[in-house]
C-alpha cells in the first residue's frame, strides 16, 4: 500500500504546522537530486516530499486531506467488515480467499489527540479591566441616584412655588411664606422663590435684612439685565429703610446703569437724595431724569412732587409752584398739594393766595392746612378796639333782664 503524506514526511497526523515544515526541510536537503548526482530514485522522493509538503503545508489543503483520509478509513472499514460475513469456503478461482489485512493508516490517536485532557481548576482573577468596569457600574448608580434626587426636589420646588403663588394672589401672606421656604428647602438656588420671598418680607413683614439676603441669592442667579436691575432696586430700597442711605444710592445707581428705564429706580434715588442725603440739586437732576422715562400717572406725580419739595428746599417758589400745578393736574382733588402751594405762597408773601390755598387743602380733608390757616388767616384785633367794643357790667345785667 502506498505510503500517505504523513508517512512520507515522516510525521504523526497530529503535527503541528512547525513540525511538517522542519520534517520537510530536512528531507527536502536529504533528497535534493544535486547531493547524489541526479539519481532518479532521490529525484523522486524529493518530487514526493515537495507533493505531501504542498499539501500539508496549508491548512485548508490539509483539511480536506485529513478527510479524505478519514473516507478511506470508513471504506475500508466497511469492505473489512463484508469481508468477516463472506462465506469462508468461498473460493476465487480455485484458491481460498485470504482473511483481510488491517487497514490502518496511521497509528491510533492517544488521549491527547482527542482532547480528553483534563482542563484544570483555575482561581478566578480581578483584572485592571474588572476593576474599570466595576468602578463604571457604580459611577453610573451614583450618576442615577443624583439625577433622580435633583429632578425630584426639582418638581416638589416647582410645586410648592406654584402653591405659595396661589396663596400670594389671595393676600395669605404666612402661607405664601411658608411654601415659598419650603421651596427654597428643596432647592436653595430657586429665583422665583427668593424673589418672591423677598417681596414678602420686605413689603409685608418689614424685615429688610431678611428680604435683603433673598434679594442677593436672587442676584447670583439670574444674568438677564432687567432682573438684576429690579433686584438692585429692591436692594437699595432695603437698605434705605435700614437707613443706610449711601450704600442704598450705590444699589440704585447700579439698577440704573443696567437699565435707565426704570422709573422707579430714578424715583427711590431721589427720594434718597432728598430726604435721606439732603442733596437738593442733585435730588432735581435725578427726578428729571426720572420723568423722561416714565409715562405712568402714579410715579409722575410723585416725582413732580418730590421735585417740587426740591426747588422750594432750594428757595426756587416759581419752579416749585409750577411742578405742584403739574400734579394738580394729574391729581386735582390733592389736599397736600394745595397745602404745599400755599406754603409757597406764605413764602412770597401772598397772604391772601395762601389762605385760599390752605383753604382748598382744609376742603380736600388735610387737616394740617386748617391749623395753619387759623393762625395765619384770623385778622387780629387790636387791643384798644377790645376795651372799646367790650360791654359793660349793667349793660350786661340790663341785656339779661330784658324778656326774649
Amino acid at each position: 500500500m502506498s505510503q500517505n503524506y504523513y508517512q512520507v514526511l515522516g510525521v504523526p497526523a497530529t503535527a503541528t504546522a512547525q513540525e511538517i515544515k522542519v520534517a520537510y526541510k530536512r528531507l527536502a536537503v536529504q533528497y535534493h537530486p544535486d547531493k547524489h548526482g541526479g539519481n532518479a530514485l532521490y529525484e523522486d522522493l524529493f518530487k514526493a516530499v515537495a507533493a505531501a509538503y504542498h499539501v500539508l503545508g496549508d491548512v485548508g489543503r490539509r483539511a480536506q486531506y485529513d478527510y479524505q483520509l478519514q473516507l478511506a478509513v470508513r471504506r475500508a472499514e466497511e469492505l473489512r467488515r463484508r469481508q468477516q460475513f463472506q462465506n469462508q469456503t468461498q473460493h476465487l478461482y480455485g484458491v481460498p480467499m485470504p482473511p483481510p489485512a488491517p487497514l490502518r493508516t496511521r497509528r491510533p490517536a492517544a488521549s491527547a489527540e482527542r482532547h480528553y485532557r483534563t482542563i484544570p481548576k483555575q482561581r478566578p482573577k480581578f483584572t485592571r479591566r474588572d476593576y474599570w468596569l466595576t468602578s463604571l457600574i457604580v459611577f453610573g448608580l451614583l450618576v442615577f441616584m443624583l439625577s433622580v434626587k435633583v429632578t425630584m426636589d426639582h418638581v416638589t420646588a416647582v410645586s410648592n412655588y406654584q402653591d405659595g403663588v396661589e396663596a400670594y394672589s389671595r393676600s395669605e401672606w404666612s402661607t405664601a411664606h411658608s411654601f415659598f421656604t419650603e421651596a427654597l428647602h428643596f432647592k436653595p438656588t430657586y429665583l422665583k422663590a427668593l424673589r418672591r420671598r423677598g417681596e414678602v418680607e420686605q413689603f409685608v413683614y418689614h424685615n429688610y435684612t431678611a428680604a435683603r439676603a433673598d434679594y442677593l441669592a436672587a442676584l447670583r442667579e439670574t444674568t438677564s439685565k432687567t432682573e438684576r436691575a429690579t433686584l438692585l432696586l429692591r436692594i437699595g430700597q432695603c437698605h434705605k429703610a435700614l437707613a443706610h442711605p449711601k450704600s442704598a444710592q450705590e444699589y440704585f445707581a447700579r439698577a440704573l446703569a443696567l437699565d435707565t428705564t426704570l422709573a422707579r429706580a430714578w424715583l427711590a434715588q431721589g427720594e434718597n437724595l432728598l430726604f435721606r442725603q439732603r442733596q437738593f440739586r442733585a435730588a432735581t437732576r435725578t427726578f428729571s431724569a426720572g420723568l423722561r422715562h416714565t409715562t405712568a400717572p402714579t410715579l409722575m406725580a410723585r416725582m413732580l412732587l418730590y421735585r417740587g419739595l426740591a426747588h422750594y428746599k432750594l428757595q426756587d417758589f416759581g419752579a416749585a409752584r409750577a411742578d405742584y400745578w403739574q400734579v394738580l393736574t394729574i391729581t386735582p382733588r390733592s389736599g397736600q398739594v394745595y397745602f404745599l402751594l400755599g406754603r409757597v405762597a406764605q413764602q412770597e408773601g401772598a397772604t391772601q393766595e395762601a389762605c385760599e390755598f390752605f383753604r382748598r387743602a382744609t376742603v380736600q380733608g388735610y387737616h394740617l392746612a386748617d391749623t395753619i390757616r387759623q393762625k395765619l388767616c384770623t385778622p387780629v384785633v387790636p387791643q384798644r378796639l377790645k376795651k372799646k367794643f367790650a360791654p359793660t357790667t349793667s349793660a350786661k345785667s340790663a341785656s339779661a333782664q330784658t324778656p326774649q
